[in-house]
């Protein structure tokens, strides 16, 4: 009787509280932008089919500081005067979930990254090379085939690594710092902590020990 009295108790302390505030305020925030972006869009494009990303398919996820790190790529620390960072993005569309992709023709490859003619995989190669080179992603060659499988190295880790052979600009890195802070996009400090924590979980052993038996005393 007494347990039932203090659930009582709780549920009328829980209602005379109210609601939580803090996730009111940022639900209607929320709302309130993205209510005033329809507004800009019935204002400006009432007519035009514009990209949402809602109930699409075909699309890739990516991170929202992908612009900085293609612009990376194609800077002059990185990769002199060969660009890779359409490769890049090439390759970044193709991966389905694993990080992991399984290469097709290269021709069809250089051609979807912009190189056409006679040098055109030659090209697409060179810019493979130096994604692999800088830490984006690694490579296993089958047979014939230079890069019949590719990993995709997280962005996050590859960055820090460049970061730490000196090989960023404070510039760069100061505006990649600013910008994974606005997105809330994980630190590789936090990334690689959470990565920690999950080594340290200790899978449960199941009993090998049938049902209804004692346990043998010590001879």
């Amino acid at each position: 009787m007494g347990c039932r009295v203090a659930k009582v108790q709780a549920a009328n302390a829980r209602f005379a509280a109210g609601p939580n505030l803090a996730g009111v305020s940022n639900m209607t925030e929320k709302s309130g932008v993205a209510a005033r972006r329809e507004e800009i869009k019935k204002q400006y494009w009432p007519k035009d089919d514009l990209w949402t990303g809602e109930k699409e398919v075909g699309w890739f996820p990516a991170p929202r500081t992908l612009p900085l790190i293609l612009g990376l790529l194609s800077s002059k620390e990185i990769s002199a005067k060969k660009d890779p960072s359409s490769v890049y993005l090439d390759l970044l569309s193709r991966q389905r979930g694993e990080g992991v992709i399984e290469m097709g023709h290269e021709a069809d490859h250089a051609f979807t990254s912009g190189y056409e003619g006679r040098r055109a995989v030659r090209t697409w190669q060179e810019r493979m090379k130096i994604l692999e080179d800088n830490g984006f992603i690694k490579t296993v060659e089958v047979g014939n085939q230079r890069f019949k499988y590719v990993a995709i190295v997280h962005p996050t880790t590859a960055v820090q690594r460049l970061r730490d052979k000196g090989r960023i600009p404070d510039k760069w890195w100061n505006a990649y710092v600013a910008r994974k802070l606005e997105t809330k996009e994980a630190t590789h400090e936090q990334r690689e902590k959470k990565k920690a924590n999950a080594l340290k979980v200790v899978p449960l052993v199941p009993s090998t020990k049938a049902p209804g038996q004692k346990k043998e005393r010590a001879k």
